[in-house]
């Protein structure tokens, strides 16, 4: 079955496993970010959470953590057709990773759009760098999201953060 945004149940499964992720990572200090590498054949290859707070390194974003993680694992055809679940949608930073490394879709439970709007709406500064949506910075890598079942979710998530690191 496919959703209005063109997510399967199967998407959702794996987008709800990200949310998780998130969530971990909010409980340990980081920013709520999750991400799972999946391939075709519906094999998780791995799983990562956002660890920038407590690293001190602002690119530990899942997303980087996974893509360096299947350059060297998997077979550029593995990559190729792999998927990459996400609770946020990538950033530009790992959006020109997950291109260089050739993995394929990126599903995403929430947009860029959504959480510009959110950050903003929470009076929270603008980032270090321009978000753009993935297709933006790699218009060849085939995106589903949002995922409104979670937006919810989601955002609560990143207004427990926003609350927690208020300036």
């Amino acid at each position: 079955m496919t959703l209005g945004t063109d997510l399967t149940e199967d998407d959702l499964r794996h987008l709800r496993r990200c949310v998780e992720l998130a969530r971990e990572a909010l409980e340990a200090g980081d920013g709520p970010f999750g991400s799972v590498l999946v391939t075709a054949d519906g094999r998780v290859v791995a799983e990562d959470r956002n660890r920038e707070q407590t690293t001190g390194d602002d690119t530990r974003h899942p997303e980087l953590e996974l893509a360096r993680l299947a350059a060297t694992t998997l077979t550029p055809a593995e990559r190729a057709t792999a998927t990459v679940y996400t609770s946020g949608e990538h950033c530009p930073m790992c959006a020109a990773a997950h291109a260089w490394v050739g993995l394929g879709r990126i599903a995403y439970a929430a947009s860029t759009a959504q959480l510009v709007g959110w950050r903003r709406g929470w009076g929270l500064p603008a980032g270090p760098v321009t978000p753009l949506p993935v297709q933006d910075v790699a218009p060849g890598v085939v995106v589903a999201g949002p995922a409104p079942e979670l937006t919810d979710e989601v955002r609560a998530l990143h207004e427990a953060f926003a609350t927690r690191h208020a300036p």
